[in-house]
C-alpha cells in the first residue's frame, strides 16, 4: 500500500469503517518469490468465513478526460504485471483466497448516484466508488491495450457483466 496515493488511503478508510480485517502490505520494495521478483498486491483483506482477498487497487477518476471533454467511461485497464503479479499472489497464498482488481473510482463532482449506492464512499472531500473483478476472470478476457505501456483492458460489455460492488466479495464468499 502507497499511503501517498488517495485512492489506497480511501479504500483502507474503507475497510475500518467497515470493520474488515485486513493487512495493507508495504509496496516499497518488490517481494521475491520462486524465479524473480512480483508485484505486490496492496491489501490482504478478510470478509466473512469464507472471504480471504488479495486486492490490488486501481484508481481513476470518473469521469475523465478534460472539464470541456469529459469521458464518461468507466476505465477499467491495468498493466499486465498487475494481473500477472495478483494470479501468482493468488496461487501461492492457495485454495480459498480468490485475486481482485479494485477499481477505486474518484467521482467528480457532476457525477450523481442514489446515496444508497453500494461502495459509495465519502473521504477527505471525495467520494469514491469501489468496485472488483476477479482477476481470474479479467485474465480470460482482457485484451492488450497498449503494447508500449504493457497494459491492458476489459471490452465494456465484459466489464459490465463481471464488475461488482468490492462489498459483494466480502459478504458471502
Amino acid at each position: 500500500m502507497d499511503r501517498s496515493n488517495h485512492y489506497e488511503t480511501a479504500f483502507e478508510a474503507y475497510l475500518r469503517e467497515r470493520r474488515l480485517c485486513y493487512i495493507a502490505v508495504d509496496e516499497s520494495r518488490r517481494s521475491l518469490m520462486d524465479v524473480g521478483s512480483i508485484k505486490s498486491l496492496d491489501f490482504i483483506v478478510y470478509g466473512d468465513e469464507m472471504s480471504r482477498l488479495l486486492v490490488d487497487v486501481k484508481g481513476r477518476k470518473f469521469p475523465g478526460g478534460s472539464e470541456t471533454k469529459p469521458r464518461r467511461v468507466w476505465q477499467c485497464w491495468a498493466e499486465r504485471d498487475d494481473v500477472d503479479g495478483l494470479e501468482r499472489w493468488s496461487t501461492r497464498f492457495g485454495h480459498g483466497y480468490t485475486g481482485l482488481l479494485v477499481f477505486a473510482y474518484d467521482l467528480q463532482p457532476c457525477v450523481r448516484l442514489h446515496i444508497d449506492t453500494p461502495d459509495l464512499w465519502e473521504w477527505r472531500g471525495r467520494r469514491y466508488l469501489f468496485r472488483a473483478v476477479a482477476v481470474d476472470v479479467y485474465r480470460r478476457h482482457m485484451k492488450t491495450r497498449s503494447p508500449k505501456w504493457g497494459t491492458v483492458d476489459l471490452p465494456v460489455p465484459v466489464f459490465r457483466d463481471h464488475v461488482r460492488p468490492f462489498r459483494t466479495f466480502t459478504e458471502g464468499g
